[in-house]
């Protein structure tokens, strides 16, 4: 491997879309520089882990990494530390890991191949700066894409401040990017050959720009300038908070048919209480207010959510009021998570941590309660005939696999037909995680 002039690279994602984005970025980025990226078995000479700070565990499993890419002579390939554990930990990670070169944060990663530079010389390099000038500015248009989906970043970090979240810290203050550069990227995107884009953002549906004529737009806004764009199928967003969804919004999933029946909404907690001690902002009957209005436009919509147990002073009484929330607002998927203190956010130093038995306990009784649910809504599906986009290959010959409008995952058995294809499919069968169909209808070419 060629430390002093890498030519070859590989990028590791972890945690959110965002952060797939981002990699995705810094990928095209470098293939501008003249680099081209390792194949699979292939060595790299440069290694970005594009890093997630949400959860302890993530954090060290960055540096577990970093270990392995020592081989047994302690050589490794140039080591970057890319994203939100770059930018909280900063020279704790060169001081923790010698081996690592680069550390740039989230908002910097567009001066990447100049920080490269300063690694050829031996020099460790750092930037977890925030500077005002937009990266987005920088970075090369986007390239023809491998597959028929793709991610949007149209905002970026959070005003927020919830007080278990390193976000605020990490990403930095909310910033909409403008409406011309999303409208030209996302056609960009479909010209090289996505059919569906996902919108995304810290707080998305807190995007807001003037459009072409100087008039203020929020994301119902960009989504219907984006529904008129030829090609684009599908437009998906994520992740929302409850204090923007706003009745504009709401009410476009009524209106435009591209726009999937689909919504991540997280609620953290069903106790009002504890909603209070994060800094929610809602409560439980806003939020189920939201929902409600939600389905009265688009009955079908598949509704996913945010849990976190074990928040700091979460008694039982309020641990019950979360599986309430859940009975009542019926998921169709959902995330859940014991609560994981990080470093300089107020919730770390709170009284009353929770124990981890009582958490590991508690998440037992959601995700039950969760997976419950989901497998109930796939059972929903049965008989049912639906278009799903092709997005991948399966395991088995001839199988692929693709997403429904619901955001779940069907296997086909259809050797006749490829990545990217549109097809119509009634669902056979109904697992808690996936469904399997069978091809009643392709698109027409």
């Amino acid at each position: 491997m060629n430390r002093s002039d890498p030519k070859k690279f590989r990028i590791k994602s972890f945690g959110c879309q965002m952060n797939v984005y981002d990699g995705e970025r810094m990928s095209e980025m470098l293939v501008d520089q003249g680099m081209s990226s390792a194949g699979d078995g292939e060595d790299a000479d440069l290694v970005v882990l594009n890093t997630c700070h949400i959860r302890e565990k993530a954090a060290e499993k960055v540096y577990s990494d970093i270990g392995r890419l020592r081989d047994k002579d302690g050589n490794s390939p140039m080591i970057a530390v890319a994203g939100c554990v770059a930018q909280a930990e900063g020279k704790e990670i060169s001081r923790r890991a010698p081996s690592v070169d680069i550390v740039v944060g989230p908002q910097a990663y567009h001066r990447l191949p100049g920080l490269i530079d300063r690694a050829k010389t031996g020099k460790k390099a750092l930037d977890t700066d925030m500077p005002a000038a937009s990266k987005f500015d920088v970075l090369p248009t986007r390239k023809k894409q491998a597959r028929p989906t793709a991610f949007l970043t149209v905002q970026e970090g959070c005003d927020k401040f919830c007080t278990y979240c390193v976000v605020p810290y990490t990403r930095g203050a909310e910033i909409s990017r403008p409406w011309s550069d999303l409208v030209n990227e996302a056609k960009a995107l479909v010209d090289g050959g996505v059919k569906e884009i996902t919108l995304l953002g810290q707080n998305v549906n807190a995007w807001t720009s003037e459009d072409d004529k100087g008039q203020m737009q929020g994301l119902d806004g960009l989504i219907r300038a984006l529904d008129h764009i030829d090609g684009l199928e599908r437009i998906r967003y994520t992740t929302s908070h409850p204090n923007d969804m706003t009745e504009a919004l709401i009410a476009a999933h009524g209106e435009i048919s591209a726009l999937m029946p689909y919504l991540h909404l997280p609620v953290q907690s069903g106790s009002d209480r504890i909603l209070k001690a994060m800094n929610r902002s809602h409560t439980t009957e806003s939020y189920l207010g939201i929902l409600s209005r939600m389905r009265k436009v688009r009955p079908d919509i598949a509704i996913s959510g945010d849990f976190i147990v074990g928040f700091p002073g979460e008694t039982d009484a309020d641990f019950e009021e979360t599986l309430a929330i859940v009975r009542e607002a019926n998921y169709a998927q959902a995330y859940s998570f014991k609560y994981s203190p990080r470093p300089g956010t107020p919730a770390a130093t709170m009284e009353d941590q929770i124990a981890p038995d009582v958490m590991d306990e508690r998440l037992q009784r959601l995700q039950s309660l969760l997976n419950e649910q989901q497998h109930d809504f796939n059972r929903t599906a049965l008989g049912r005939q639906t278009d799903i986009l092709l997005e991948r290959n399966g395991k088995l010959d001839g199988q692929l696999v693709g997403k429904t409008p619901w955001l779940q995952s069907v296997h086909i058995i259809a050797p006749e037909l490829a990545i990217g294809d549109m097809v119509d499919v009634t669902i056979e069968s109904a697992g808690p995680n996936s469904l399997q169909g069978k091809v009643t209808r392709r698109e027409a070419a």
